[in-house]
C-alpha cells in the first residue's frame, strides 16, 4: 500500500553537463532514462513554461543498498536547463530555514569516505558535523543520533547527507534501533521497518 512521500525531484540547473558531476559521479544517478530538448506541454502552467528547455531524467543503474533501502526504494532526479533565459538562484539573498527553503536529503553510510570523495570532485562539505567528532562518532539529537553534512551543486542547490546511527521506535519505552554495528549494505528486516509506524506523528 502506498504511504506517500517523494520518489524523486526536479532540479533547475544552468548547465546539465556540469551538474552531472554531482548527480552522477557523487549521488550515483548514472542511468539516463530520457534526454530531450524542446517546448514541453507539462511545463505550460509554469512561469516561462512556454520556452525551450533541456531535460534529463536520471536514476540508478544498480539497486540501492543500506538499512532503509527496502523502505525508500528507487528514486529519480530530473535536471532541467532553460535555454531561452539566464536563470537566477531561487534562494538568492535568503538563508537556510526561511519558509520554503528546504533540500533533498540522502541516507548514507561512511560519512568520512564520502567527504573525501566529494572534495576530490570539487564539491567539499559546506557543513560537516564530523569536524567536531572523531571518526564514526555520533551527533546526539536527543531521541536520534548520527552525522550530517551538506554539499552544493554547481548552481548552489543544497544537498544534505545523513548517516543515521540511532532511530527511535517507541519513545515512551525508550526503544530505538542501533544502526552503527550493522552491515551497512544489508536492509533492515521488514518487521523492524514496520515497527517505525509506532513513531508516526498523527494529525489532529
Amino acid at each position: 500500500r502506498s504511504t506517500g512521500g517523494a520518489i524523486g525531484a526536479l532540479i533547475g540547473v544552468t548547465d546539465i553537463e556540469k551538474a552531472m558531476v554531482v548527480y552522477k559521479d557523487i549521488l550515483g544517478y548514472d542511468r539516463v532514462i530520457a534526454d530531450e530538448t524542446g517546448v514541453f506541454a507539462d511545463f505550460e502552467g509554469l512561469p516561462s513554461g512556454s520556452q525551450r528547455f533541456h531535460r534529463r531524467l536520471l536514476t540508478h543503474s544498480q539497486p540501492r543498498k543500506g538499512s532503509f533501502s527496502e523502505l525508500f526504494g528507487p528514486s529519480y532526479i530530473e535536471l532541467v536547463q532553460p535555454l531561452e533565459r539566464s536563470p537566477r538562484k531561487l534562494y538568492e539573498g535568503r538563508f537556510w530555514g526561511d519558509p520554503g527553503f528546504i533540500q533533498i536529503c540522502f541516507d548514507i553510510r561512511n560519512m568520512d569516505a564520502l567527504g573525501k570523495h566529494c572534495a576530490e570532485l570539487g564539491h567539499p562539505f559546506t557543513v560537516d558535523t564530523t569536524q567536531k567528532f572523531k571518526e564514526g562518532a555520533s551527533f546526539d539529537m536527543g531521541d536520534a543520533a548520527g552525522q550530517f553534512a551538506y554539499i552544493e551543486d554547481p548552481d548552489g542547490t543544497l544537498i544534505e547527507f545523513v548517516e543515521t546511527h540511532k532511530v527511535p521506535v517507541m519513545k515512551k519505552l525508550g526503544l530505538s534501533i542501533n544502526l552503527k554495528n550493522r552491515n551497512p549494505e544489508k536492509p533492515l528486516p521488514k518487521w523492524m521497518l514496520k515497527m517505525l509506524r509506532f513513531g508516526r506523528v498523527k494529525g489532529d
